[in-house]
């Protein structure tokens, strides 16, 4: 059967046996170094895909990929709703109302972002139903004043389902009794959990009695997209927009969550880099390998010129020899 010189006598020094243990030895060593390279390689860049993933998944899928508004309450929100959804790459849209304010229970205090959402609708923009600790999203009901709170808040507040709290509005009402802040008494109507900061300071309520409260005169404020493509956000929010009749003011996730995405594609690139030297070095150890090879093998190396051998022949031993190492590394 016929054999190339070069490959035949190259996999013979990479698996030399008898009086070459010490080559077979380094052969090994080359390529156990050159595994652990790029074994760390992947599993640290596998970590970092984890943990971005998990953070989109988590933090983007209860805050907004884009958000239409205008400049108060959207007169006609259910025809813009509608609308939006038209474009192909808007997968769902939903209304919403939205503020800030405190939130008083258990003695403590606690700043929050109120949403006022209507169930059936935010459950498609949002992962919220599938991260409940207790309660449901649908419990919310208009009139009854039921909120939705974090676990972090939860547990700052102390406080479990059917307890009251009370939300109080930095805008006051002036009354008889003077001025008073605006504050109205909700129920505990669930809890989530996300894993994240918005455990925290992030609250539901129905969209009917966030009306009320903010007095927006049962219009909502801004319609909130889902889209295909998270990246694509901003141009597809654009798009959307552009498409509606009157005036309306877009934005989306990288500008209310971009810094932290940015960091943490800037981490993982560094990350990719300095991991890349762990390669690079198994990559000299071959080099080092084969050079104490060839000093070795001095004179088989002579032996083959006497017997008409070129040096690229030559060159080529020691090249299969390499090859092997860094294919099964």
């Amino acid at each position: 059967m016929f054999r190339p010189l070069s490959f035949y006598i190259g996999l013979r020094y990479t698996a030399a046996k008898r009086r070459n243990h010490f080559i077979s030895f380094i052969s090994l060593t080359s390529m156990i170094g050159l595994m652990l390279g790029v074994a760390v390689l992947i599993i640290v860049l596998s970590v970092m895909n984890g943990f971005d993933r998990e953070l989109k998944q988590r933090i983007l899928g209860m805050v907004p990929h884009a958000v239409i508004e205008g400049s108060g309450p959207l007169q006609d929100w259910e025809s813009i709703d509608e609308q939006v959804q038209q474009h192909p790459r808007v997968l769902a849209a939903a209304p919403f109302i939205q503020g800030q304010g405190m939130v008083t229970g258990g003695g403590n205090v606690r700043g929050v972002l109120l949403n006022g959402v209507l169930p059936e609708q935010e459950k498609t923009v949002s992962i919220i139903e599938r991260h409940m600790v207790d309660g449901s999203l649908h419990d919310l009901k208009s009139g009854e004043f039921g909120i939705i709170i974090g676990r972090l808040m939860a547990a700052s507040l102390r406080l479990k389902l059917g307890d009251k709290v009370t939300v109080v509005l930095p805008e006051a009402s002036v009354t008889p009794a003077g001025v008073l802040p605006r504050l109205k008494r909700f129920t505990v109507k669930g809890v989530f959990s996300v894993g994240a900061e918005l455990d925290g300071n992030y609250t539901l309520i129905h969209m009917d009695d966030a009306s009320k409260l903010m007095r927006t005169g049962g219009k909502a404020l801004g319609v909130r997209l889902l889209v295909d493509d998270l990246f694509a956000a901003p141009k597809v929010a654009e798009q959307a927009a552009r498409s509606l009749p009157g005036r309306y003011y877009i934005s989306d996730w990288t500008r209310t969550h971009g810094n932290l995405f940015q960091a943490i594609r800037m981490e993982k690139t560094m990350i990719g880099l300095l991991l890349m030297f762990i390669v690079a070095v198994a990559a000299f150890n071959i080099v080092s390998t084969l050079v104490m090879v060839v000093t070795d093998k001095t004179a088989d190396i002579a032996i083959l010129r006497t017997m008409g051998a070129t040096p690229g022949r030559i060159m080529r031993i020691f090249m299969v020899q390499g090859a092997v190492i860094g294919v099964f590394g």
